[in-house]
C-alpha cells in the first residue's frame, strides 16, 4: 500500500519450481518476510525474472523462461486473474474500512465527556426569570428563562 511502511522481520531461502517432470527449471530464490497482511503469498519480481531468466508479458499473463527441454510457459486464465482481482480489492477495502474505524474510535475517545468531571447543577443561572406556563392554571409550573441572550 502506497505510504505504509514495513519492518523487514527476515529472509527465506526457498527452492522454486516451474513446470512439470519432463520440461522444468529450479532455482532458490531469497524472499523478503515482512510482517503485514496481504492477499499475495509471494512476490515474484525482477530477482525472479533474472534468476530464472524469465520473460513477463503482461498482455497474456504469461512468464516464458528456458527449460532443459525448450520454453517453459507460465500462464493463468482471464477468470482466475479477476478472481485474484477480486480477492485483492476487497482484502484491501477491508483493510482501510478497518484503519477508518480505528480513526473514529480515537476520535470518540478524544471527544467523549470525562464520567468523573462535574457536568453542571441544576440550579437557575444569574439573570433568569420564572414564568409561568399557564397562566390560567392552578397548579402554578414555571420555566426559567434567561434575560441575558443575545438578540440573534
Amino acid at each position: 500500500m502506497p505510504g505504509k511502511q514495513a519492518m523487514l522481520l527476515g529472509q527465506i531461502d526457498l527452492p522454486i519450481t516451474f513446470r512439470n517432470l519432463t520440461n522444468y527449471r529450479t532455482n532458490t530464490l531469497t524472499f523478503e518476510v515482512v510482517g503485514f497482511h496481504k492477499t499475495y503469498h509471494a512476490i515474484l519480481g525482477c530477482p525472479c525474472y533474472e534468476k530464472f531468466m524469465a520473460i513477463p508479458n503482461y498482455t497474456y499473463l504469461k512468464l516464458n523462461m528456458p527449460g532443459l527441454h525448450g520454453v517453459i510457459t507460465v500462464s493463468t486464465s482471464i477468470q482466475r486473474t479477476y478472481e485474484c482481482e477480486v480477492e485483492c480489492y476487497e482484502h484491501a477495502a477491508m483493510i482501510v474500512a478497518f484503519e477508518e474505524l480505528t480513526d473514529i474510535k480515537e476520535e470518540i475517545i478524544e471527544r467523549a465527556p470525562d464520567p468523573k468531571r462535574s457536568t453542571g447543577s441544576f440550579e437557575p443561572i444569574e439573570g433568569a426569570k420564572e414564568v409561568l406556563i399557564d397562566p390560567s392554571s392552578s397548579k402554578g409550573k414555571v420555566v426559567c428563562i434567561d434575560t441575558t441572550l443575545a438578540s440573534k
